[in-house]
This record gives C-alpha cells, sequence and structure tokens, in this order.
C-alpha cells in the first residue's frame, strides 16, 4: 500500500540513492502526490517507485529525466536537490 501523502519520513542519506530518494520523495509530498499517483503518471509499478524513494533501486538517466518532467522541473534541479540531501547526512 502506498505511503499516505506527506507522511512523516525521516531517514538519513548515505548513499547517493538514498539522497535521490529523499528528493523525489520530498517534490513528490509537495505536489500532494501518493505513491501511487507518481508510479501512475511515469507508467511504473508502484514497488519501483518506493524502492526509489528508499534508495534500493538506482535509477536510469531516462527514469530521472521523466521523474523531473512529472514535477515540471529539470532534471539539474532534482540532482541539485538529491546532492543537498547528501549533504546534511
Amino acid at each position: 500500500m502506498a505511503r499516505p501523502i506527506g507522511a512523516a519520513v525521516e531517514r538519513t542519506a548515505k548513499t547517493s540513492e538514498e539522497a535521490f530518494g529523499r528528493a523525489v520523495t520530498e517534490l513528490r509530498t509537495k505536489k500532494r502526490l501518493t505513491q501511487d499517483d507518481l508510479a501512475h503518471a511515469l507508467g511504473y509499478h508502484l514497488s519501483y517507485i518506493g524502492q526509489i524513494e528508499r534508495g534500493r533501486k538506482s535509477p536510469t538517466l531516462r527514469t530521472m529525466v521523466n521523474i523531473a518532467q512529472v514535477f515540471g522541473i529539470p532534471l539539474s534541479q532534482l540532482i541539485s536537490l538529491a546532492e543537498r540531501h547528501q549533504n546534511a547526512s
């Protein structure tokens, strides 16, 4: 089942995948989307989105571009947000 929008998630980003996942989670909750909403918009399975957000999967460049497009931001902004999460750990 998808995590409710805005559910408290306190994770430290030890890897770049975890930092990217935190960035995706932050953007998704700001847009008030569920993981299921994001999965549907991207054409991916809900479990894959969950794995990305938890840093268990390393998305391809194409996936990262698609995620940025769903949020209406350039890929560079998504990567910058992930870098801030990485540096905050």
